[in-house]
């Protein structure tokens, strides 16, 4: 169930991330209010994940990681940014660090 919420978390951050870029500063009402409903719900999930006794650094970790690479991605995809070989690098370093804390972490 922790791993769920942690998974839900991340889709919240992401969510949030995107509409801040779509809120253009916080100019459009809509992308503003979205922005701030995911990053709480995204916050409310990462600590209700945290209580159900994830590590605090791994859970972080995975949170945090595997929502810079989504964005990464996204903004390839639908945002017109540009991916060159050190990102690709940077995000695979970014994920590398995340399963390596996911093996040290396991008992």
């Amino acid at each position: 169930m922790a791993w769920l919420l942690l998974a839900l978390a991340i889709a919240s951050e992401v969510l949030a991330t995107t509409a801040l870029k779509l809120s253009n500063g916080f100019a459009h009402l809509g992308w503003s209010i979205l922005t701030t409903a995911g990053y709480i719900t995204s916050f409310l999930l990462l600590a209700r994940a945290l209580k159900l006794q994830l590590d605090m650094g791994t859970a972080y970790a995975v949170w945090s990681g595997a929502g810079t690479a989504a964005i990464a991605l996204i903004g390839t995809a639908f945002m017109g940014e540009t991916l060159n070989p050190l990102k690709i690098g940077g995000i695979v370093l970014i994920i590398a660090g995340v399963i390596v804390l996911n093996l040290a972490g396991a008992h």
